[in-house]
């Protein structure tokens, strides 16, 4: 009897030390300026970094944050939600690099709230979108990058949700020009894009700008159209500079 329940219990080591990882992804992970990212990300053991928790959370799962900290740069393979509107800063500095990579094939769907992206004056992008169906960004402040703050290249039918956010000081606030000229869209609404030296919003030929309850301020141009872009704007808007809608709608 000894010898047999001696048996059992290797067996079931055995099996345990060879548990697929991913089937070991929970579906809500935590991060905290405190973590560490050889905890498992849960809430009483958090992750230190973004990159850390986004190994153990499964596909279409969610990371929160505990408390404010700097989570780091971040690319993003699959559909997933970071949330982390109500705890202070939930900062990801972009110095010399990407902010935020999204780069995730077929039907995914990725959300950004309550991030705090800053490029320091020499990061790339603060936003890159190379694949998605749709990325939701809502209640971000994307700063400081020398090329983007949001860049749209994605493939056809990619779109960009942006929500009650703010997009400052970068060459370009958002640039929507789908991979190799395929046709992507923007909606944007409640947001505010100020203090660009190239253009607040530039939409390259075949693609999509809606926006809603915006201000575009503070830039030599503020919305950019190749011929066959599409601008349609709500009567809400209000845009300093050059940058005429192909349509308005008026309020109702």
């Amino acid at each position: 009897m000894k010898h047999s329940l001696l048996s059992i219990l290797a067996v079931s080591l055995f099996a345990l030390s060879h548990i697929d990882p991913a089937a070991a992804q929970a579906t809500r992970t935590w991060v905290s300026g405190v973590g560490d990212d050889s905890f498992p990300c849960s809430r009483t053991a958090p992750c230190k970094t973004f990159a850390g928790a986004i190994s153990r959370t499964a596909t279409g799962g969610e990371i929160n944050c505990l408390d404010p900290g700097g989570f780091g740069i971040l690319t993003i393979t699959k559909s997933v939600t970071i949330s982390c509107p109500f705890t202070g800063t939930a900062g990801v500095l972009g110095a010399l690099t990407t902010g935020i990579t999204i780069n995730a094939a077929g039907a995914s769907e990725v959300l950004l709230q309550g991030l705090d992206i800053d490029g320091q004056g020499t990061g790339n992008n603060g936003v890159h979108i190379i694949s998605a169906t749709k990325v939701t960004i809502q209640s971000c402040s994307i700063r400081n990058f020398t090329g983007n703050g949001v860049n749209l290249a994605g493939p056809a039918g990619a779109r960009v949700v942006i929500l009650d956010s703010l997009i400052l000081s970068n060459n370009v606030g958002v640039n929507i020009a789908g991979a190799g000229g395929q046709a992507n869209a923007a909606l944007v609404m409640r947001t505010v894009i100020d203090n660009h030296p190239l253009a607040s919003v530039v939409v390259a030929a075949g693609s999509t700008l809606i926006m809603s309850a915006s201000k575009l301020t503070g830039s030599a141009t503020s919305v950019s159209l190749a011929g066959g872009a599409t601008f349609t704007s709500f009567g809400d808007n209000a845009i300093q500079t050059a940058g005429t809608p192909t349509g308005t709608i008026p309020l109702r």
